[in-house]
């Protein structure tokens, strides 16, 4: 199978398991993942001591730690503490892992990065080495505000951009919490359910634990098909935040893996 085809398999196995959340009916047709060059065009200018000194995330500065070769990630910053298991280069889609930095401390002569982890609960976080990742700021992120039904997107903490969105109904609620988009997966056919783009976070359902074959991943996505049946500014998903195709088109051609996305 060819690196194309795997990365496709990969995004057609994500889709099936999001339908436990957004419901999605996309056919047997995988996805496309957006491209590295796309993602990694969200930093953004930084200075030299930006560059040299990865912190939690700031008013209009949130750091990505990109994973180069496996590492493991800790419960507390020392190697003696809990083992939470080893982090791989590559995404579940076949994309470069990239996870949101939370916090940044130096122990003895090693310094140790607070990550986001994927997978549930929704707050995972783990220590690893700063040295075994490389880290570099995103002036890049998002805000969804669950009550006004708005996503907000911030660059270099200005506001540049204001949407309405589809968020979770009572029954189903988006989860809050501060999460990160896990991959982009570009869609065959933008007049599917899903629309163009389908960006899965690190965030998980709190009420579909398993649905569907699914593990209830959210994520961000298009619109098209029935999904255009709930209009934008509305609580009818199951879980997932809807938005316009040109929106979310908009999104995954400025960010990436890692971008922090906040929802309250």
């Amino acid at each position: 199978m060819s690196p194309a085809s795997r990365s496709r398999a990969s995004a057609a196995r994500w889709v099936a398991a999001v339908a436990a959340v957004a419901a999605l009916s996309l056919g047997a047709a995988g996805a496309a993942r957006g491209q590295d060059a796309g993602q990694t065009a969200s930093a953004g200018p930084t200075t030299p001591a930006e560059q040299a000194t990865p912190a939690g995330p700031t008013a209009s500065t949130a750091w990505v730690a990109r994973i180069v070769l496996p590492v493991t990630a800790w419960a507390a910053p020392r190697m003696s503490s809990t083992n939470l298991g080893v982090v791989e280069p590559l995404s579940p889609w076949g994309g470069t892992n990239r996870l949101l930095v939370l916090d940044r401390r130096e122990v003895g002569e090693q310094d140790w990065l607070l990550v986001r982890l994927p997978g549930r609960p929704n707050a995972r976080q783990g220590w690893v080495q700063a040295d075994a990742v490389d880290a570099f700021p995103n002036r890049w992120r998002i805000e969804v505000s669950r009550a006004a039904r708005t996503l907000t997107v911030w660059h270099a903490g200005a506001v540049v951009r204001r949407v309405r969105v589809v968020v979770g109904k009572a029954k189903t609620p988006t989860p809050g919490g501060t999460f990160a988009i896990a991959d982009l997966l570009r869609q065959p056919d933008s007049s599917g359910f899903a629309g163009s783009w389908v960006l899965p976070l690190t965030a998980h359902s709190n009420v579909l634990e398993h649905f569907d074959g699914g593990d209830g991943q959210v994520a961000l996505h298009g619109r098209g098909g029935a999904s255009l049946k709930d209009p934008l500014g509305s609580a009818r998903s199951h879980g997932c935040i809807r938005l316009a195709n040109a929106d979310i088109a908009w999104i995954a051609e400025r960010m990436g893996a890692g971008t922090m996305v906040r929802v309250r």
